[in-house]
């Protein structure tokens, strides 16, 4: 794959934005939120599977849940990607969705039914669909300064302590409370309120992020990125969400693992967000990895997401606890690679006039594949554990395939 133009480690980078803020500390403090904003919905996504477990859910209903949960507002997102690009309200749209989430998951501890949990499990997720293609544009224009790759990994590995202080947290008042979900889930008010109130502080700070783009452009002029003229966005955009959509399809979610771990007794429902806490830690570190290995050699560095994802179904559905275990952990390492360099590439392939709406049309094909994902997986876990290997093991084959495809038009 051709490697995409940015800035290089030792090119002049513009220092401040309009307001004052260097693009790293603007960087540090947006991964601040999201790891204030993990807290409170990965402490409740650690003991998601349980809890919905112990209101009377099936293994189908966890994974169909847990998978609509990334899904449900596709429609949203084809809508909040090209409103964001068209009103330039980018900050709006990012505090709205993360105000919805961290409502969302403080009820969830008190909801007491199954269906009005599966609503808030839902809910939460609606959150993020309204905030992503804003959120994510407006870290990329600061990300053009740091380096594409090294910026959002930063972003995650912070946005990856708060997914492990989290669910610590939540196991801690479990194992006080006696596996009481409704105090371990009230106690995330606290840092939803500090989110709210720092994006409204980084806001007054940084009302225009777009001029770190700016600045590097003016101190480093690059070959410009076409803009087509019907409006439509690059061919080797949909051939790469294709590569996504594929892998994606194939990924269990934590939701299903935790319910196998639980289910065959493996792991208590105390344990369960603990090694959701290790599997942030590994998050963290493969995002890093990953994220310094794209800015010097390009997109084809994912070619490991596949080989990943199929690696997760291999060991995690195991009746031995250490290949489980070693599973979920797999599980950490792909998901870092997800939310940080897939995302990365997005704002390489498409012009910044086009960015959010780019990332809106992303995330639906990554939340509508991971519907297909978790019932895939839900439902064939149910019915039996190598043919799901084999289904899996097939669909990321097809996924490495895409991405050579992608290669190709990159040329």
């Amino acid at each position: 794959m051709t490697r995409l133009t940015r800035p290089v480690s030792g090119e002049r980078q513009p220092e401040r934005s309009s307001a004052g803020m260097g693009p790293w500390r603007f960087v540090v403090w947006f991964g601040t939120v999201s790891l204030l904003a993990d807290v409170v919905y990965e402490g409740a996504r650690s003991i998601t599977g349980p809890l919905l477990a112990s209101l009377g859910a099936s293994s189908l209903v966890v994974g169909t849940v847990t998978g609509a949960g990334e899904t449900a507002a596709l429609g949203l997102l084809l809508v909040s990607g090209p409103m964001a690009d068209r009103t330039r309200r980018f900050w709006g749209l990012t505090i709205a969705g993360y105000a919805l989430t961290v409502l969302s998951v403080p009820l969830l501890g008190v909801a007491g039914v199954l269906w009005a949990a599966c609503v808030l499990v839902i809910a939460e997720r609606v959150g993020k669909a309204v905030r992503s293609p804003a959120k994510d544009t407006l870290l990329s224009h600061a990300t053009a300064a740091t380096g594409r790759g090294r910026g959002f990994a930063v972003h995650e590995a912070l946005d990856q302590i708060g997914a492990i202080a989290g669910p610590l947290l939540v196991a801690g008042v479990l194992a006080l409370t006696g596996n009481d979900y409704g105090p371990a889930l009230g106690v995330l008010a606290a840092p939803g309120i500090a989110v709210l109130l720092l994006l409204f502080w980084l806001r007054a700070r940084v009302p225009d992020p777009e001029a770190y783009e700016r600045g590097v452009t003016a101190e480093a002029p690059q070959p410009a990125m076409p803009e087509r003229r019907d409006g439509r966005l690059p061919r080797a955009f949909w051939t790469y969400a294709g590569f996504t959509a594929a892998t994606t399809t194939g990924f269990a979610t934590f939701g299903v693992l935790s319910y196998h771990l639980v289910q065959r007794q493996l792991l208590t429902a105390a344990w369960v967000p603990v090694l959701y806490a290790m599997a942030m830690a590994v998050d963290a570190v493969a995002a890093l990895a990953t994220g310094w290995a794209y800015d010097r050699i390009g997109p084809r560095v994912l070619v490991v997401l596949p080989v990943l994802t199929a690696g997760v179904v291999v060991l995690a559905f195991s009746d031995t606890v250490a290949i489980a275990v070693a599973g979920s952990l797999v599980w950490g390492a792909a998901m870092g690679i997800q939310e940080s360099t897939l995302r990365a590439t997005v704002a390489d392939l498409v012009p910044s006039g086009r960015r959010a709406t780019a990332y809106g049309l992303f995330a639906g094909v990554v939340g509508a594949a991971s519907l297909a994902g978790g019932a895939l997986t839900g439902g064939l876990y149910g019915y039996s554990v190598p043919v799901l290997i084999t289904v899996v093991v097939a669909i990321q084959v097809a996924a490495v395939v895409l991405l050579a495809v992608t290669r190709v038009d990159r040329r």
